[in-house]
Order: structure tokens, then sequence, then C-alpha cells
């Protein structure tokens, strides 16, 4: 099993930081906003709004990670599926709702918001907004491998992204 390394993850954060970073502070403080929120509070108009700039943070994402070798790419997508599965969790899949594909959407958009965010609902599900999804984010860097060397990368990692595979997040 190859696990990322914290270099990996570092840049992983760092790259996703940097394409969120063009959109100036607005929707930057919201996404803070949304990771410090009191968890009892209504919060569907602040993600929605949030849902309406992954595409162009996704599009700076991608230009960001033009000039990458499979190898890079490789990594990144293996720094996604493990953050994907480790919140791939019942705790977290209560709070967002959704069919399988539904709740790996809604871990999508979790992961999409950035670190800070990603880690507030890790540590607290409750922070997960229902309703909330960004399917493109899911498998963006293996899209991009295959894109750009026709073929989905082989991450090594022994772990599966989609929902309910990670056992240690749905008791028995």
């Amino acid at each position: 099993m190859i696990l990322p390394t914290a270099a990996e993850e570092a840049r992983f954060w760092a790259m996703l930081e940097n394409a969120w970073a063009g959109l100036g502070p607005g929707p930057n403080d919201l996404r803070r906003a949304l990771a410090k929120r009191d968890v009892s509070a209504e919060v569907f108009e602040e993600a929605a709004e949030l849902e309406e700039h992954l595409d162009t943070v996704l599009v700076a994402l991608a230009s960001a990670c033009e000039g990458l070798s499979a190898e890079e790419l490789t990594a990144l997508d293996r720094v996604a599926e493990r953050k994907l599965h480790e919140i791939d969790r019942a705790d977290v899949q209560e709070v967002t709702d959704g069919s399988d594909d539904g709740f790996l959407y809604a871990r999508g958009f979790i992961l999409a918001l950035g670190q800070e965010f990603y880690e507030a609902v890790a540590r607290d599900p409750r922070v997960a907004v229902q309703d909330a999804e960004c399917e493109a984010f899911c498998y963006f860097f293996a899209h991009l491998h295959a894109a750009r060397f026709g073929d989905h990368p082989e991450t090594g990692s022994g772990i599966s992204r989609e929902s309910a595979s990670n056992p240690a997040g749905w008791p028995r």
C-alpha cells in the first residue's frame, strides 16, 4: 500500500488554496466562515454560493497542473483518493445525506473547499452541509492524467474513494 507523503499532501492543499485565491477575499472568507460556523445554524445559502465558484476553482487548478508529469498527477490523485476515503464515514453521510454517488459528490465538495473545511468536517461531521456536491473533484486528477497520458493513474493505495468502502467509517 502506497501512502501520500507529507510533501505530496502539502502540495495538494497549496495548489487548491492557490486556485481559490484567484477568486479574491469574498469566497475565501465564506469558506473560512463555513468551516468555523455554529453547527446549529442553517447554511444552505452559503454552501450554494460556494458551489457556484467551484467551476472557476477547478479551471484554475487544471491550469496549474498543465506542466505536471504523470507521476505528479498520480501523487495528487493519491492524496485526493486518501482524503475522500478518510471521510467516507457513516457520521459524515448522516449529515450530508445522499445515495452512494451523492455521498461521494458531497465528499468531493468537502475536499474541494480546502484543508480548513475538510479538517473541520473530519473532526466534527456536523460542520458538513446537506445538498452540496462537487462531482468533478472526486476524480479530478485521474481525469487530468487520462486526458494527458491516455489512462487513469494507478495510485497503488489499495483503497477506494467510492462510498461505504472505508470499513473503519461504517461500523457493522
